[in-house]
């Protein structure tokens, strides 16, 4: 485990920190928006170009995982948003939607990274994100309408455009870096070349990109941020509750399952990473005129990326032997 990976919890800390005082000292908020979104497909790059496809198609093995992980996603995890809502954040409208639309939103893109370096199952991690991405959009409209009062549409474009950047544009580059070193030679020259030259420099640069995209993300948002900086401190009791509760019962049925390690691992962070850049996207289109919506998804960041890091830390698999041997 590299020093980077064992600061990841301080490193993304730090990171949000730096983004806000940026974002506050200096006009930088506008450029750093446009940052996010590439440092974020290069860090999907990173993760994807680390993981052998052939393991994608192993989640044929992982049928309790699967099942598990959309039950908890889409059934558990909306009636545990509208309950948290309405017990913590009952006098406050605005404030229940951005928490709704932030919770019943399974992360594609974070958890991936964090599954990664916690040594959980990458394969199985990436074959669930286009089924979380389609059944997220699908079913936020009903959540919406049916928990919070008010149905947020989306159209085909959103949806394409979102499965485009973040599933194949970077799953797209991670093949053909891969495949880069097959001039070298076949068999074992072929494999250390793709070790020295691609994925060994790929996963040291994970945690820095991670770093990035979260510094960038808080920049941008920074000033909306401190303007809003009473209503967020009510979101406080709701979200940690959520991140402290979701990764306990993700073990709890890990273990009734009888998962393999990695397994564990790529369960709790699929069902805890939420994907607060589409509901934020989405909170924006759908309620212009309702600022403090947006606030709450801002909110959700600065606790969830913090503490996936933790979480990672304290589910990673120990023995690597275990990740390559596990379906």
């Amino acid at each position: 485990m590299s020093l980077t990976e064992r600061l990841q919890s301080v490193l993304v800390a730090l990171a949000a920190l730096t983004g806000v005082g940026a974002g506050l000292l200096w006009p930088v908020g506008p450029a750093a928006g446009h940052l996010v979104l590439p440092a974020l497909l290069l860090m999907l790059t990173a993760v994807l170009v680390q993981m052998d496809a052939a393991h994608v198609g192993e989640v044929r093995q992982a049928r309790p995982l699967v099942a598990a992980s959309l039950f908890l996603n889409f059934v558990l995890t909306p009636a545990l948003a509208w309950a948290l809502g309405a017990g913590l954040l009952g006098g406050e409208p605005d404030l229940r939607i951005g928490l709704l639309l932030l919770l019943v939103t399974p992360c594609t893109d974070w958890y991936l990274v964090f599954t990664a370096l916690a040594r959980g199952h990458t394969g199985i991690a990436t074959a669930l994100l286009p089924v979380n991405l389609v059944l997220q959009l699908a079913l936020l409209p009903v959540y919406v309408l049916l928990l919070g009062g008010q149905a947020a549409m989306i159209d085909a474009a959103t949806l394409t455009r979102s499965v485009l950047l973040v599933l194949l544009v970077p799953l797209t580059l991670a093949v053909l870096l891969r495949r880069a070193p097959g001039w070298v030679g076949r068999g074992d020259r072929n494999t250390a070349w793709r070790r020295r030259y691609v994925t060994g420099p790929a996963g040291r640069l994970v945690v820095p990109l991670l770093c990035v995209a979260v510094a960038a993300m808080f920049a941008w948002q920074a000033r909306t941020v401190v303007e809003h900086a009473a209503d967020l401190v009510s979101l406080i009791g709701p979200l940690v509750v959520f991140f402290v509760l979701l990764p306990l019962i993700a073990t709890v049925v890990s273990r009734m399952l009888r998962l393999p390690a990695p397994q564990r691992v790529t369960l709790t962070m699929t069902v805890t990473a939420r994907n607060s850049p589409i509901a934020l996207a989405v909170a924006v289109a759908a309620f212009p005129d309702r600022p403090l919506i947006a606030v709450a998804l801002v909110a959700g960041p600065l606790l969830e990326l913090p503490l996936l890091a933790v979480i990672a830390q304290l589910v990673r698999v120990r023995h690597p032997a275990a990740t390559r041997a596990a379906p």
